[in-house]
């Protein structure tokens, strides 16, 4: 039975996907972040990463949080929430200061971020994140800890993340409707990235392809320092529509057939081997090669890997990732999938599941749980170097040139 814990002790992952909410629950020790609770539900609210149902969506909120209290024995109040989704944008801006006194300071760099950040943004957007790439000292660049050196000019290069500012309210107003306090918001891909990936991947340059139901997110970090983000929308829902389709059946088992039978790569299949499929209404089931499952599954994968390559050269990053690519999400439990994507991007692949945890690691070594573990890190990170967010947007932050984020937020309600 769950030990009764004092919910000041913990913190909160949750990730509101389109096809399943996911929480997890950490409290942060001597050692590290200990995992002491998970829970996930199926969400029938959310469609390509956008709350389109709120009572279906903090439905599956709620239902998710109570199962990861009860395996924590503690009341979850104060959640960090992931965000992606087809509006979630990125842009690559730079800002340029004088330094005062002949050395930079923590100042200088805070000022420098502000003006990179000071930009024109439509109404119905918000910044979520600021995220230094580079600094440039009296024209010396490469640099990424510039407080300390001499110099009379810094300049920063940053990537910056915008949301649309209805769909935070959306998701706040889900939490709201769970009686749960959103603490950060945080893009999809850095928590997810920050679970899986290790520092010596970034350093080389390697891209992360997290799959989820109707969104795929993709983040390349080269040199230690995220470079590019993009959403493409396509991800494991759509495999299990083919195959409803393919094999006319209905869509749970669709998905029970996905996850038990199919692979995306026909080689691994063999050419004998049959599945029992059931039909719509009173009609018997059918045996089927698994090789024709195969054959429905493939083109699917393959058109995903399709985006994301094509997305990867259009960014400039293609060709510098030495580190390859590591698979994550709920989509890269597909078998056969990291195989494909080796032969299709002609690199090294991975899935890659949260790193980092004590306590109960193996509820969490799961590719499905990395949005979720990986605001649990960030989160856990933040409170023992709060100096060091630069991330997350929280209460009482700017989140666009001239006005704050969560005065705006307190509007809405």
């Amino acid at each position: 039975m769950a030990t009764k814990r004092d919910a000041s002790e913990i913190l909160v992952g949750l990730d509101i996907g389109t096809t399943k909410v996911a929480a997890v629950v950490g409290e942060v020790t001597g050692e590290g972040v200990e995992v002491i609770g998970v829970g996930q539900q199926l969400c029938r609210g959310a469609r390509r990463g956008l709350a389109l149902n709120i009572e279906q969506t903090a439905a599956s909120i709620r239902d998710t949080i109570r199962e990861a209290e009860q395996m924590a024995g503690c009341r979850i109040g104060v959640v960090h929430v992931g965000i992606s989704g087809s509006h979630i944008q990125g842009l690559d801006m730079s800002g340029l200061v004088a330094v005062k006194g002949g050395e930079i300071t923590a100042d200088d760099v805070t000022r420098v971020k502000e003006n990179a950040r000071a930009i024109a943004l439509p109404k119905d957007r918000e910044i979520l994140h600021v995220l230094p790439q580079e600094y440039i000292v009296d024209g010396q660049d490469g640099i990424h800890e510039p407080v300390g050196i001499s110099g009379v000019r810094l300049e920063a290069k940053v990537h910056i993340i915008t949301a649309a500012a209805l769909q935070i309210q959306n998701i706040l107003k889900c939490c709201r409707l769970c009686d749960l306090q959103v603490d950060s918001l945080t893009l999809e891909h850095l928590a997810a990235a920050e679970a899986v990936l290790q520092e010596g991947e970034k350093e080389l340059g390697v891209a992360l392809i997290d799959v989820g139901g109707t969104l795929t997110n993709l983040a390349v970090y080269v040199n230690g320092t995220l470079r590019h983000t993009a959403v493409i929308a396509m991800g494991g829902a759509h495999v299990t529509n083919d195959i409803r389709h393919g094999l006319r059946t209905m869509e749970a088992e669709a998905e029970r057939i996905k996850k038990s039978h199919a692979c995306a790569l026909s080689a691994l299949v063999d050419p004998e081997e049959t599945i029992l499929v059931p039909r719509v209404g009173p009609r018997k089931p059918e045996t089927v090669p698994r090789s024709a499952l195969s054959a429905i599954v493939t083109p699917r994968v393959e058109e995903i890997l399709s985006h994301v390559q094509q997305t990867l050269d259009a960014s400039g990053y293609g060709d510098m990732l030495d580190a390859g690519i590591v698979l994550t999400g709920g989509g890269a439990l597909l078998k056969g999938f990291p195989e494909l994507a080796e032969q299709a991007m002609q690199t090294m692949v991975r899935v890659g599941t949260p790193l980092g945890f004590g306590g109960m690691v193996d509820m969490v070594q799961d590719p499905s749980y990395a949005v979720a573990a990986g605001l649990l890190l960030l989160a856990a990170r933040r409170a023992d170097r709060p100096a060091e967010d630069a991330m997350t947007v929280r209460p009482g932050e700017r989140a666009g040139k001239g006005r704050r984020f969560w005065d705006v937020v307190k509007q809405w309600f």
